[in-house]
């Protein structure tokens, strides 16, 4: 029995050594390349939304290379390599599915660009700003600093909204005053904090102040303003604050729900 071990090392001994070499010194310089790779993406003026996509790509070819080369070098026929990965594709593409329709998903990604890393973008009933964009998953975090890993195949088959895409975004807000109160010096008391504020856009339209809606207890007064996206919640909550104190030193009155009762005699 020790003399058919002695021959059997004797014999591909040096080929298991020299096949354990190959593959350990090449999942090494993989590893050193994805490295480099990482490196140079980062010095490099590429948009970094697709770096981690692109690296965890590079790392799949590199690995699937060690290993040929590897069974190569223990003598297995390159037609045998071919057809047992041609075979174990289709079973692991059946097996993974869905993950391979998350691979596609990020390659449509890439393509597309809908978004970037920095974006702060809403996908179905998650949004956030988008933190990396790797092979199988989008990473978002949210305002409170949740970690939300959405599939690829699922960002690339929903609604996107993005925030932050463009320079500018046009803001939104109510305001509730009295049916006794002055709608005209309510809209001036808004025009002025504006005039005051250089976050507030004239362009590509100039702020708007309608009376929006007759409610129960009061009438609306709708602001539309034009705001950098940078600005954007800055303004929003002055406003908020300083409307309120505005319309105060005005004498305008901010109602709450009421109910008349009249009694009959």
């Amino acid at each position: 029995m020790g003399e058919k071990i002695l021959k059997f090392f004797d014999r591909y001994g040096p080929m298991m050594i020299a096949s354990l070499l190959i593959l350990v010194i090449g999942l090494l310089i993989s590893k050193l390349i994805v490295k480099v790779a990482a490196k140079a993406l980062k010095r490099s003026r590429l948009d970094p939304t697709g770096n981690a996509f692109l690296l965890s790509l590079l790392r799949a070819v590199l690995y699937t290379f060690v290993v040929i080369i590897t069974l190569s070098k223990m003598n297995v026929p390159m037609t045998s390599i071919i057809a047992v990965l041609s075979a174990a594709g289709l079973a692991v593409s059946l097996a993974l599915k869905e993950n391979l329709s998350n691979v596609a998903g990020g390659f449509i990604l890439m393509f597309s660009r809908p978004f970037k890393v920095g974006d702060y973008i809403k996908i179905g009933e998650a949004e956030g700003t988008v933190n990396q964009i790797s092979i199988m998953y989008t990473r978002l975090l949210t305002l409170d600093n949740k970690a939300v890993m959405i599939p690829n195949a699922a960002v690339s088959n929903s609604t996107i909204t993005n925030y932050t895409v463009e320079d500018t975004r046009r803001m939104e807000q109510h305001y509730s005053i009295a049916y006794s109160a002055d709608f005209d010096k309510a809209c001036e008391v808004i025009r002025g904090l504006l005039r005051n504020d250089k976050r507030a856009l004239n362009s590509p339209d100039a702020p708007l102040l309608v009376m929006n809606a007759h409610k129960d207890s009061s009438v609306d007064v709708m602001l539309r303003v034009w705001v950098k996206q940078a600005d954007y919640w800055g303004l929003y909550w002055d406003l908020i604050k300083n409307v309120k104190a505005g319309f105060d030193a005005a004498g305008i009155e901010i109602p709450f729900p009421q109910l008349d009762v009249h009694e009959r005699a």
